[in-house]
């Protein structure tokens, strides 16, 4: 019996309102192994775990709820002041993350497994795949559906866009770009086009 093929990682990114986890969803549905590293980076600081003894010790209570869980926004209003504490938080934060998403990753059955990162290029989680797909959309349309979905003021999306990857940035990682700029039935035929291609390659490059 030959040993069973280890799945190859693909790395799902996109900015924000571009469809990324429309598209994760629709892979999900199709019997693929996704992991979303928003889900590992909320799961390693929680109640417990050693992340958020240590966060409390170097930040002070007042970044916990009454609950014990970890309040995010006053965490955020902290960092956001002081690129230094921002980079103490990334270094004690993003191996975690890493070693959260590769056990998460190892568990995986279908031929290939999917890391869904919207900071995939930025955090250096894209060198954990052997692949990558961006999900791409006009500006105009990411900050449409965005103001949409989040009942948002443009500024503020206008902000978040910013702060992401640049669009040339995240397309010159892409080994494969969808254009999600028409209706959700049309990105889901994309993603099965997609998973077909997929599972005819050896450890994600043809």
């Amino acid at each position: 019996m030959e040993a069973p093929v280890k799945p190859w990682i693909l790395g799902l990114t996109g900015g924000i309102g571009s469809g990324k986890s429309a598209a994760a969803q629709h892979f999900i549905d199709l019997g693929v192994h996704t992991v979303d590293a928003d889900h590992a980076a909320r799961w390693v600081v929680e109640p417990g775990r050693p992340a958020l003894a240590q966060i409390v010790e170097h930040f002070g209570d007042g970044v916990l709820q009454a609950d014990g869980q970890l309040d995010r926004a006053a965490l955020r209003a902290r960092i956001f002041q002081s690129p230094e504490e921002r980079r103490w938080l990334e270094a004690l934060l993003h191996p975690l993350i890493g070693q959260e998403i590769i056990s998460n990753l190892a568990r995986a059955e279908s031929p290939y497994a999917i890391l869904v990162s919207p900071l995939l290029v930025e955090s250096g989680q894209h060198q954990l795949t052997q692949r990558v797909l961006v999900v791409d959309a006009p500006e105009q349309l990411q900050l449409q559906r965005t103001m949409q979905r989040d009942q948002a003021p443009e500024e503020q999306v206008q902000a978040i866009l910013k702060a992401q990857a640049s669009r040339e940035e995240r397309l010159r990682h892409a080994d494969d770009v969808l254009l999600n700029d028409r209706d959700l039935k049309w990105l889901q035929t994309e993603v099965e086009r997609l998973h077909h291609f997929y599972l005819t390659l050896r450890g994600g490059q043809s």
